[in-house]
């Protein structure tokens, strides 16, 4: 194995790793409970954290095409985080299971906010220079996802 491809490796799995503690840290000790949006971005980083952690055991073939379904999985999640956070920041709607006002769209009152979700969707809970979490879910994803891939290509040519 080349240095690109060990490199690879460990951002494969410490990227979602750390992101989906990083996660579980806001929620159950900052107390920032997660939207439906939110547990969209967490999905893509347990398939990527698996299919990294199943590499270390693979078969050089497979090693690389699991790394780079790990890859495409991380950035799934940055994707996703684009769409939540241009919902947080009303740059486009948002689905309305979580983000429509209690009584929206006609009905009963009473039973929209008893099935409503716990938080919005639409809703900055919390942000670091003017970046909300999706936001930087949405950077450190697509950011990793790619240097992924371009250590992958690296240790083709190497």
């Amino acid at each position: 194995m080349t240095s690109s491809f060990r490199l690879a490796q460990r951002l494969a799995i410490a990227v979602p790793a750390l992101l989906l503690g990083g996660a579980y840290i806001s929620q159950y000790v900052f107390g920032l409970f997660p939207c439906e949006m939110c547990w969209w971005q967490r999905y893509p980083h347990f398939i990527a954290l698996v299919l990294g952690l199943v590499s270390l055991g693979a078969r050089p073939g497979a090693r690389t095409f699991l790394l780079a379904l790990a890859a495409a999985a991380i950035m799934i999640s940055g994707l996703i985080g684009v769409f939540h956070a241009g919902v947080e920041y009303g740059w486009w709607e948002g689905l309305t299971t979580c983000s429509r006002p209690v009584g929206a769209g006609g009905g009963d009152p009473l039973d929209a906010i008893m099935n409503a979700p716990l938080v919005r969707c639409d809703e900055v809970q919390w942000s670091l220079f003017g970046i909300s979490l999706a936001g930087w879910n949405a950077l450190f994803s697509t950011i990793s996802g790619l240097a992924i891939f371009r250590l992958l290509g690296l240790d083709r040519k190497g």
